[in-house]
């Protein structure tokens, strides 16, 4: 895993923020995604649950940054992801148009097309 990290919230709750290559097979790079969870194990458990088996956090080189934990605090799920910048930096311009989507359009499985 390239990037990932941690921020620990004042109630105790932590926001992980992981960079993991695209789940989908025709799109290169990688997505950032956030959890929101009680704690790092429950974030990571959140994300195998979804069928993302090989994640994890290895170190805090790249935390989330405080327009990251709003994103995600502000989200029904708790659980967002986005494409990753190329540069790898986390507040990257580039990124400043494109919105937080939720998980499930991440692992939606594309329809067969006749």
């Amino acid at each position: 895993m390239a990037a990932g990290g941690f921020c620990k919230l004042p109630n105790g709750t932590v926001v992980v923020a992981l960079n993991l290559p695209s789940p989908a097979t025709d799109a290169p790079g990688s997505v950032r995604v956030l959890v929101h969870a009680a704690n790092r194990a429950r974030a990571l458990t959140r994300l195998r649950n979804l069928g993302l088996r090989a994640v994890y956090l290895r170190g805090n080189a790249a935390p989330p940054s405080p327009d990251e934990i709003t994103a995600v605090l502000h989200h029904p799920d708790g659980l967002i992801w986005r494409t990753a910048p190329d540069n790898g930096v986390v507040g990257s311009p580039d990124l400043v148009l494109e919105l937080w989507r939720p998980i499930r359009a991440l692992l939606r499985r594309p329809t067969a097309q006749t």
